[in-house]
């Protein structure tokens, strides 16, 4: 067997361990807003995000190219579907950046969280998902964990948290969009004219906000080139395989656990503790996705 064919089956082995899979999903996607505070002294925020999607974007590009799949006739026949995804991601990534000069990591994580109840939304009123009761008894659990840790006393009403929650709202009608619309087109092509769009998008962002600047330190880069690895290329190559393999709607509440696992980061790295009322909402969490897990297997 030779190196290359090596490396061809070893993502492919990874992709066939559904709750592996998951699992690296979970970690990672955990990260978002960590990534966000840490480049909030460098940058403003719409500069943090469109340098994160443009680095993304040539990592990705690069991996294609070395594995001959670039189809440019993917974007040409799709160029409106790309387009309405950039705009979407883009928005919501911004406005995801800008709610951390608000609020703090935890907070905005725990908050993101309410793209649970507009993708159950969506996924059942438009794209016909159906729960069984056991389903729907893990999803009101969960949910009540993610209200009891979302609106807390004096988060919901700041401007921050305005921010997490228009940001939460556009990315589930993003995922709405991607499983109604895109679940043909090859996925490396999807992918990666996603993720170039989105920069575009982020680009024109900066100009219009006046905003355009280099990374001013080392270290900046250093954490961009992280963000974008971890955060868009890793992350969202997962997000998007569990997207195509699962409903909606229990797409997005495996996900629910993700605030927890951002909570963990928080403590390690800036050594933020959770409240009694997180951690009182974050064991929900766990018990409502035990159920549905429980009920799926």
């Amino acid at each position: 067997m030779t190196i290359r064919h090596k490396l061809s089956v070893s993502p492919r082995l990874l992709l066939d361990n559904t709750p592996l899979v998951l699992t690296f999903l979970l970690l990672f996607d955990s990260m978002h807003h960590i990534f966000a505070r840490l480049l909030r002294p460098y940058m403003p925020a719409v500069v943090s995000a469109f340098y994160v999607l443009a680095i993304a974007a040539v990592e990705f590009a690069i991996i294609v190219a070395w594995r001959q799949r670039i189809r440019w006739r993917v974007l040409l026949d799709h160029f409106w579907f790309f387009l309405v995804i950039g705009l979407l991601v883009g928005g919501a990534t911004w406005m995801s950046y800008q709610s951390i000069n608000y609020v703090d990591a935890g907070t905005a994580s725990l908050l993101a969280r309410s793209t649970t109840i507009f993708s159950i939304g969506l996924g059942l009123v438009w794209l016909r998902d159906r729960l069984n009761r056991w389903e729907w008894l893990g999803t009101a659990v969960a949910l009540i964990g993610v209200v009891t840790i979302s609106f807390q006393p004096g988060d919901v009403f700041r401007l921050g948290s305005l921010f997490v929650l228009s940001s939460s709202f556009i990315y589930a009608l993003h995922a709405a969009v991607v499983k109604r619309y895109g679940g043909e087109i090859d996925f490396l092509n999807f992918f990666l004219f996603r993720v170039g769009m989105t920069a575009v998008v982020l680009f024109f962002f900066m100009i219009g906000q006046g905003s355009a600047m280099l990374p001013p330190e080392p270290a900046a880069w250093g954490i961009l080139l992280l963000a974008a690895s971890i955060d868009v290329v890793i992350s969202r190559v997962l997000y998007y395989w569990a997207l195509r393999q699962l409903t909606m709607s229990y797409h997005a509440i495996i996900l629910m656990l993700s605030p927890v696992v951002t909570i963990l980061w928080s403590l390690l790295l800036f050594f933020e503790y959770p409240t009694l009322q997180g951690i009182l909402g974050g064991a929900a969490v766990i018990l409502g996705l035990a159920i549905v897990n429980w009920q799926r297997t």
